[in-house]
């Protein structure tokens, strides 16, 4: 039997949309819900995913779709995957420029697995192949195939529909009913925040804001604060004049090494090993 191949970890990250290509022994983890929309595409191996009650596997070529605000798990042995994430702003204004939508509309993805879609398949193989070669230029070759992969999702798997409680924010599309707490979260990242505090930005009793906020964004104010802070902290990675200690202190956490830990749960690297994987835009 012929050994399998190395772990390889490349990511790309950007303010409107990041990559993440990982080969892995083992994968095992939560997908946190978040405000971004999220395409998990698996390129070799099997990837067992749950959203809620509903679980099923990803085979390769097949794609999970995530629109904001779902999260879930994912575990795996032996996989190779690509993972998109799209800014809210990105994929509306593309659908604004589509003549998909307007005013008082929201998009989100039709269905949560896509089994057949050669060209979604296709796209992705090209994306890695920028990703994993050292090539000049790549960095605007990835910009026109994510902008061919989010005209793609709009025109096969998009669900657009009216809402009167969501609007798109600038966090992100969030509910009305919690986005003065959300956009708290966002702004004041760095500070030790109660939940009596970004309780009260949404003019709620922190009970009844955590049963509202669940059900809205079937995660814990908690674990969405978490997702946030890993999301920015990515960014900041990319920045190689910034110390892994003032990048956790920017993020709001109190030591270094209690930041490398909520960071190696939310991604399974370790701040500077993720750096080390990253690709300069």
């Amino acid at each position: 039997m012929s050994p399998s191949p190395p772990p390889v970890n490349r990511f790309f990250i950007s303010p409107q949309y990041s990559l993440f290509y990982r080969r892995v022994k083992q994968l095992d983890g939560a997908h946190q819900a978040r405000s971004d929309y999220a395409v998990i595409l698996v390129l070799d191996g099997r990837l067992k995913f749950r959203i809620g009650e509903k679980s099923a596997s990803i085979l390769p070529d097949q794609a999970l779709l995530l629109s904001p605000s779902i999260g879930g798990s994912l575990a795996g042995q032996s996989v190779e995957l690509l993972q998109l994430t799209l800014a809210p702003a990105l994929v509306v204004d593309h659908a604004v420029r589509m003549h998909l939508t307007g005013p008082g509309t929201a998009v989100a993805f039709r269905l949560d697995l896509v089994e057949h879609d050669e060209r979604l398949a296709q796209l992705a193989r090209s994306m890695t192949t920028e990703l994993t070669d050292e090539k000049p230029g790549r960095e605007i070759v990835l910009d026109a195939l994510v902008e061919q992969v989010v005209v793609h999702l709009l025109r096969h798997y998009s669900n657009i529909r009216r809402s009167e409680e969501l609007e798109l924010s600038r966090v992100g599309l969030i509910d009305r009913r919690i986005r003065r707490s959300v956009e708290l979260m966002h702004a004041q990242l760095e500070q030790d925040l109660s939940l009596k505090e970004i309780a009260a930005a949404s003019y709620l009793s922190p009970f009844h804001f955590v049963r509202v906020f669940k059900k809205l964004t079937g995660t814990t104010p908690h674990a969405y604060l978490a997702s946030i802070r890993t999301s920015r902290a990515q960014l900041l990675l990319a920045e190689p004049n910034l110390s892994v200690t003032e990048i956790s202190s920017r993020v709001g956490y109190s030591s270094p090494s209690h930041f490398t830990k909520a960071f190696r749960q939310a991604t399974g690297l370790n701040p500077r090993a993720f750096r080390k994987a990253l690709i300069s835009s």
